[in-house]
């Protein structure tokens, strides 16, 4: 029952955050936080929003199998945040945008609009439901299995939490939120790294040469093109992972629309953009100094990588202190992305959708609705299961983010207009096409593709657009 008064305490503190900050909320609270927020507020809190429960658990299970080479797809997050920074988000604040889908209305015709904002909540969906699972699944496995709750309960629980906290204040009490969740997040990182060195019985320097000395700390790949972990293929999957997922997603961009000007977004922008490399270094190096842990006690360890984390501080190995770390951090990072989600969803429905941004009944319907959806996603992704989910979502991601890719890239750096009646024809061509020719190739020569399925998915939809362009 630790976990559980964990939960619930930590829920209560959020709560706390959305009673102040929902005071004489309306609409526009809700989807732009008056346009009022502190940029370095939401540089912080979107480092904790970005990374969630996915880089919690899956980022320090991926040393044994790929080493330390995410890094290398975490250096090309750099850039892309600049490309955001200095190419989409001076587009978005001359529009005046609540949402960013409306440049596609304004620039390339109805129909790519609706496209555009259907393919980000078919996405968005997909993707928080997948991130929020990793949190259900966990606390199903190690708390509510032992006291007979069944996990559909679970997820209906947690998700009314954050449907509770999130309802009023929208996007303003996200910022918030999201500040207190990404400090939590890290200070829960390093204390829990600190136990585990102590648990091997290492000081800092030792801890430090000890990381660097193993031989799952290898960042770079130059020498093997086939491999998914080439560094080129990491280094321009992360660029154009961060341009897609970041600077055209609702829920990234949501709350980067809600600094006061142009010039605090961008500061915001290419702040959180550098913190990615130090972060997931941290987690990185948890998960090398686990897989000394579990070899010096000669373990076992799970077949599944995302479980490794789970193994040892969950289950009590390293102490009641890190059952409760590891409690607040799991639940922490996912709320922060699965909050903001459900957020951005309620916003692309009611401004994108049915176009209309003032009806406040309406957005409060359609809160509660996406939340019961949120939950059906989660039950259904539990039926389908997946080895690694940080791999899962970006894999999804080059299906359903590819289009919007290709829209947003002929929308800016063309002059052209579509054939608009079809755009959605081609948006959906575009994914089938890349999953055969993925299919195919694999077959025929062994080489599957990896994330750079997203840059070939968005060429499809950019190329289509252009060859049906009006004279």
């Amino acid at each position: 029952m630790l976990i559980v008064a964990t939960v619930l305490i930590y829920f209560l503190v959020l709560m706390v955050f959305s009673r102040f900050t929902a005071r004489k909320a309306n609409n526009d609270t809700f989807y732009r936080a008056n346009r009022r927020s502190p940029w370095y507020m939401v540089a912080f809190g979107m480092v904790g929003a970005s990374i969630s429960g996915v880089s919690f658990v899956s980022v320090p299970g991926m040393p044994r199998s790929m080493d330390m080479t995410y890094l290398q797809m975490c250096l090309g997050f750099i850039l892309g945040y600049f490309a955001v920074a200095f190419v989409l988000l001076p587009v978005y604040y001359r529009l005046n945008l609540t949402s960013i889908y409306t440049y596609l209305g304004k620039r390339l015709g109805n129909r790519s609009y609706k496209t555009g904002a259907s393919f980000f909540l078919l996405s968005k969906l997909i993707g928080g439901a997948t991130r929020f699972y990793v949190v259900c699944i966990i606390l199903q496995r190690f708390v509510f299995d032992s006291i007979g709750v069944p996990f559909p309960v679970t997820v209906f629980g947690l998700v009314a939490l954050i449907w509770l906290y999130s309802r009023r204040g929208g996007v303003k009490t996200l910022v918030w939120t999201d500040t207190f969740q990404t400090t939590c997040l890290f200070t829960v990182l390093i204390l829990i790294i600190v136990n585990v060195a102590g648990a091997l019985g290492l000081n800092f320097s030792e801890t430090v040469a000890a990381i660097a000395d193993s031989p799952h700390s290898r960042i770079f790949v130059f020498d093997d093109w086939v491999s998914r972990q080439n560094f080129w293929k990491q280094f321009l999957s992360g660029i154009f992972v961060v341009i897609v997922m970041t600077g055209l997603d609702q829920d990234m961009m949501q709350k980067n629309l809600t600094c006061k000007t142009l010039r605090e977004a961008q500061k915001d922008m290419c702040t959180y953009g550098f913190f990615f490399v130090p972060a997931n270094l941290l987690f990185l190096s948890l998960g090398v100094l686990l897989l000394m842990l579990g070899e010096q006690q000669g373990l076992q360890l799970p077949a599944v990588g995302d479980e490794i984390l789970p193994m040892f501080a969950a289950s009590g190995r390293l102490g009641t202190p890190v059952v409760i770390l590891f409690t607040i951090g799991i639940v922490a990072a996912c709320f922060s992305s699965a909050d903001s989600a459900l957020t951005a969803l309620t916003t692309s429905y009611c401004v994108d959708i049915r176009e209309r941004e003032g009806d406040e009944q309406l957005r409060k319907r359609a809160h509660l609705v996406l939340c019961v959806l949120f939950i059906l996603f989660i039950l259904l992704f539990r039926e389908l299961g997946s080895s690694s989910i940080i791999d899962t979502i970006y894999t999804l991601c080059s299906y359903t983010y590819g289009p919007l890719l290709g829209l947003f890239a002929f929308g800016l750096f063309t002059k052209h207009m579509p054939h608009d009646k079809a755009v959605p024809y081609i948006a959906v061509a575009s994914p089938i096409l890349c999953y055969l020719i993925d299919t195919l190739t694999f077959q025929l020569t062994g080489y599957k593709f990896g994330y750079e399925l997203l840059m070939l998915n968005g060429a499809f939809t950019f190329a289509g657009l252009w060859l049906t362009k009006k004279a």
